[in-house]
């Protein structure tokens, strides 16, 4: 069983940044694709980044592009998503995700972690 183990978050003013780290179990980590999703509350949960099994290819939100950046280090194990400028709505529970069998996107089945919350205050 693959678990998800998210770290990072936290309390940060509006233009500041945090740092997300998602270690995960399992021998197969590289073979994936890992990204975060964020759900506000009182909304669905909605993507924000994706990496592909290498490392070589990335995909953003809209919301976010050009303000965060995801990163992974196969040989640890993790994926981190480095949030800068953030801004009150940004506020929400992040979730990491990996692809149960694809390497290149989280459009199929998932595993979860646990949720980390960021708050940004105006």
């Amino acid at each position: 069983q693959v678990q998800l183990v998210e770290s990072g978050g936290g309390l940060v003013q509006a233009g500041g940044s945090l740092r997300l780290s998602c270690a995960a179990s399992g021998r197969t980590f590289s073979n994936y694709a890992m990204g975060w999703f964020r759900q506000a509350p009182g909304k669905e949960r909605e993507f924000v980044a994706v990496i592909r099994w290498s490392g070589a290819n990335s995909g953003y939100a809209d919301s976010v592009k050009g303000r965060f950046t995801i990163s992974r280090d196969n040989a640890k194990n993790t994926v981190y998503l480095q949030m800068n400028s953030l801004k009150p709505e940004d506020t929400a529970v992040y979730y990491c995700a990996r692809s149960i069998r694809s390497a290149y996107n989280l459009e199929g089945d998932n595993y979860w972690g646990q949720g980390t919350q960021v708050t940004v205050s105006s």
